[in-house]
């Protein structure tokens, strides 16, 4: 009798159902694989705000495919009564719930993940201290590439219990900030001005966004935190780098000298 009912769930498949199926899966899959393909070939031909907004269109055009494609397939296979979508529905909602929590809790937290956008292909993001720039969102992870070239693939799960940070949050303007540790026995005004020139005067520097240059006083010294945007987020260790080198070598011209933290200062959590 159970059987009897499960069987009318079902329509009766002909040659021209099958067929038309497997156009539509085929048809999906192929328009999937292309845009997977096209687009961050396209994106690579364009800069700033084009190429991200290009990169975030990828995830969202593959769950609108898989979406079509299952509003096509289901009616041509089931009979769309209400009762049978109900019991379909629970019968699915069980066996998943229960055999594939975590995995369905990804793809959940993926799906929120396309709509909130707490990170989309071209953000550089840290989760649980690893940082990188996010190349491809899957619909259970998403894949993010570090700065030695790592490829790191971390669940969507990951945004329900943990804090995600968002360096450029889609936009093409990244902040960096670059460390500066000198003893305190100097003229602050004229390492601050300096700084900020070595800032100026970098060929990665983003001319549109202010620079400001941070100091604080500590039991060791004086930190100075040089705050400027690169050109590209892609740049940012490039930036980094440029600043840190021509900021050293321009302080030392001044004759100022460089903190030594001693072990007892770092056990203590002095930066």
């Amino acid at each position: 009798m159970e059987a009897e009912k499960l069987l009318q769930l079902f329509k009766t498949l002909t040659q021209d159902i099958v067929i038309e199926i497997v156009v539509v899966i085929v048809s999906a899959a192929l328009i999937v694989w292309l845009s997977q393909r096209v687009l961050p070939w396209l994106a690579n031909h364009l800069y700033g705000r084009q190429r991200l907004l290009l990169l975030a269109l990828i995830p969202t055009i593959r769950i609108l495919i898989v979406i079509l494609a299952l509003a096509w397939v289901v009616p041509l296979v089931i009979e769309t009564t209400v009762q049978n979508m109900i019991a379909i529905l629970g019968l699915a909602g069980v066996a998943i719930g229960f055999a594939l929590k975590d995995y369905v809790s990804s793809l959940i937290a993926g799906i929120v993940a396309v709509y909130e956008l707490p990170y989309r292909p071209g953000d550089w993001i840290e989760v649980d201290g690893t940082y990188g720039e996010v190349k491809h969102i899957g619909m259970r992870t998403i894949e993010l590439v570090t700065a030695d070239g790592e490829f790191v693939f971390v669940p969507h799960l990951k945004i329900w219990d943990n804090l995600i940070l968002n360096a450029n949050r889609g936009s093409p303007s990244l902040l960096c900030v670059v460390d500066f540790y000198l003893t305190a026995d100097h003229d602050a005004y004229e390492v601050q001005q300096v700084l900020h020139d070595v800032a100026l005067t970098s060929p990665y520097l983003q001319l549109s966004e202010p620079i400001v240059v941070i100091i604080e006083e500590q039991p060791w010294g004086t930190h100075y935190r040089l705050k400027a945007n690169p050109i590209d987020p892609r740049q940012q260790f490039l930036f980094k780098t440029d600043v840190t080198a021509r900021g050293k070598a321009c302080l030392r011209a001044l004759s100022v000298r460089f903190a030594n933290l001693s072990p007892e200062y770092v056990a203590q959590g002095y930066p």
